[in-house]
C-alpha cells in the first residue's frame, strides 16, 4: 500500500446517482434512476460484495465508479482523491475492470499476447520488446495460462481460460483496485470455483481491493468480507458477510437468503422459503416512499411517505427499514 494514503479507504462513494433519459413519446424523456443515491467505502485489500437481482443497478454502480458511465451526481474518492474527468486517465492504472461475459470483452482479431498487452501499451509500461513480452508471460503465469497460449486467439479457449485472459489484462497495470463485474455468471459452475480461488489468491498476493458485484449470494458469502444488498438502485442493508448471512434485517435480505439452495435436505425442510409477492417496480416509474414497499409484508403508510435511510443497527450493520 502506498504510504501517504491519505485516507483509510481505497475507494470512497458518496451519493452516487446514474440517471439516464428514456424518451417515452412526444419529444418528453423521463429519468430512469439506475443508481439513486448509493454511499459505500472500502479498505486497501479488502472484497465488498454487491448483490440484488437482475436489473437493481449493480452493474452500473461499478461502471460509474470507473466513469465509463459519468455520473449524474455523487463523489467517488479513490485514495483520499476525488475522481474528475481530468485525472480519471491517470487513476485508470489503479482502477480496473474484470468484465460479465468474456466471449464479448476480448477483441476475437487480437492475439493473448496483445489483449494483456495493451494496458502496458497504453500506459507505456514498458522500455523494450524483451520487457514487454517478459511482462506478459508473468501476468499469464500468475492467472494459470501457459506460455505457449501467448500467440493463440481468443476464440480458442474455453469460457474460464477467456475470464483469466480477462483478468491478466486488468492486472496489467498492477491496480490497486478492481471492479469485478459478475465475473463467474457465465461460466460453468466447476470453472467458477478455481476463478474464484483465483480471485483470492491473487488479493493475498497482491493486496488487491475488490467490487464484487453478483447475483449468487453464496459465492458472494465466500469471496466477501462485506456484503452490501441493492434493491433498485439503492442499497438497503449492507454488513459483514457472516453477520449478514446468519443475521439478516431488512425483509429483501431474507428472501434472497431465503431461496439459496440447501445442501441438508432436513435443514431445507424447516427452512421457510419468502416468496416476494408482486414484480419488481419500473425504475422509470417507482413508488413512493421505500421501493420496496409494494413487496414487503411489514410495509406501513409511514413506508409511501418517506423513504428511509441506512442507520447502523451496531457493529456496522447497517438497514435501511422502518419496520425491522
Amino acid at each position: 500500500m502506498s504510504s501517504n494514503n491519505k485516507s483509510e479507504y481505497i475507494v470512497e462513494v458518496k451519493d452516487l446517482k446514474q440517471y439516464f433519459p428514456v424518451k417515452t413519446g412526444f419529444g418528453k424523456t423521463v429519468p430512469l434512476k439506475a443508481v439513486d443515491g448509493v454511499s459505500f467505502a472500502i479498505k486497501p485489500g479488502e472484497t465488498l460484495g454487491l448483490v440484488g437481482e437482475s436489473g437493481c443497478g449493480k452493474t452500473t454502480v461499478g461502471r460509474s465508479l470507473l466513469q465509463l458511465y459519468k455520473p449524474t451526481s455523487g463523489e467517488v474518492y479513490f485514495d483520499g482523491e476525488l475522481v474528475t474527468d481530468k485525472n480519471i486517465k491517470s487513476l485508470r492504472k489503479e482502477m480496473q475492470m474484470v468484465f460479465q461475459d468474456p466471449y464479448s470483452s476480448l477483441n476475437p482479431r487480437m492475439t493473448v499476447e496483445d489483449i494483456i498487452g495493451e494496458p502496458l501499451d497504453v500506459h507505456k509500461l514498458y522500455k523494450t520488446k524483451a520487457e514487454r513480452r517478459e511482462k506478459i508471460l508473468e501476468l499469464m503465469e500468475l492467472v494459470g495460462l501457459n506460455a505457449e497460449h501467448a500467440t493463440r486467439y481468443a476464440h480458442e479457449f474455453s469460457g474460464g481460460q477467456r475470464q483469466r485472459i480477462g483478468i491478466a489484462r486488468a492486472l496489467a497495470v498492477n491496480p490497486k483496485f478492481i471492479v469485478c463485474d459478475e465475473p463467474v455468471s457465465a461460466l460453468d459452475v466447476s470453472i467458477q470455483a478455481q476463478v474464484i480461488n483465483m480471485f483470492e489468491d491473487l488479493q493475498n498476493k497482491l493486496g488487491i481491493a475488490y467490487l464484487f458485484v453478483a447475483h449468487d449470494l453464496l459465492v458472494v458469502h465466500h469471496i466477501s468480507d462485506r456484503i452490501a444488498v441493492m434493491y433498485l438502485g439503492k442499497i438497503v442493508e449492507i454488513a459483514d458477510a457472516d453477520e449478514l448471512n446468519e443475521n439478516p434485517i431488512h425483509p429483501y435480505t431474507e428472501s434472497l437468503l431465503s431461496a439459496i439452495p440447501m445442501p441438508d435436505p432436513k435443514m431445507a425442510k424447516e427452512r421457510q422459503r419468502i416468496v416476494l409477492e408482486g414484480d419488481v417496480p419500473s425504475p422509470m416509474n417507482m413508488p413512493s416512499g421505500c421501493a420496496f414497499r409494494t413487496r414487503c409484508r411489514y410495509a406501513t403508510e409511514q413506508c409511501a411517505k418517506e423513504c428511509p435511510s441506512l442507520k447502523d443497527r451496531g457493529n456496522g450493520h447497517m438497514v435501511a427499514c422502518f419496520n425491522k
